[in-house]
């Protein structure tokens, strides 16, 4: 496996950003959702305003996993006033660790989310939480190995319908 290198996205890379935001999150989750929520969630959530304002946001951060240049996936982590919940000083949100499906297995999830946990150490936070869909056994599976526990619940709006998130939680 080449190497996988990580590295801090910026306002030039942002349609970059789309492409893979909107790729990976359609991947993960299009055929357990309709398709005009689907539709609807990829036009807003990964629209090019929303965007600037988050990597603009300088409480919010976002780094792509890249092999030769290419992007395969991304991070985005968020502290203090903008982390969507539990708005804690002394936490850090992983708020999306996606990766393009042809790279699942290859441990590019466990870089992102390795960097999320340097992050945090550099911050001093003393825990990092996340929010992840309950139909989503990969990704819980991923967090328990990573010594995550759910703590909460919450709901996560995909167009009109309404999801649930297990809230997970790592004290560091």
């Amino acid at each position: 496996m080449e190497n996988i290198t990580v590295r801090k996205i910026t306002t030039v890379d942002l349609t970059t950003l789309q492409k893979i935001g909107r790729q990976t999150f359609f991947e993960t989750f299009s055929e357990s959702n309709s398709e005009e929520n689907m539709s609807e969630y990829l036009e807003n959530g990964f629209s090019v305003d929303k965007l600037t304002e988050e990597l603009n946001n300088e409480n919010s951060a976002f780094y792509f996993a890249t092999i030769n240049d290419e992007v395969i996936g991304y991070l985005k982590v968020n502290f203090g006033s903008s982390q969507t919940e539990l708005q804690d000083k002394s936490s850090l949100e992983i708020e999306r660790i996606y990766v393009l499906q042809e790279y699942h297995g290859k441990k590019v999830g466990q870089i992102l989310y390795e960097k999320a946990i340097e992050i945090a150490n550099d911050k001093n936070v003393n825990y990092i939480w996340l929010g992840v869909w309950e139909e989503n056994p990969r990704a819980i599976r991923f967090y328990e190995k990573n010594g995550f526990v759910a703590f909460d619940k919450h709901v996560f709006r995909l167009g009109n319908d309404e999801q649930t998130d297990i809230m997970m939680k790592k004290v560091l």
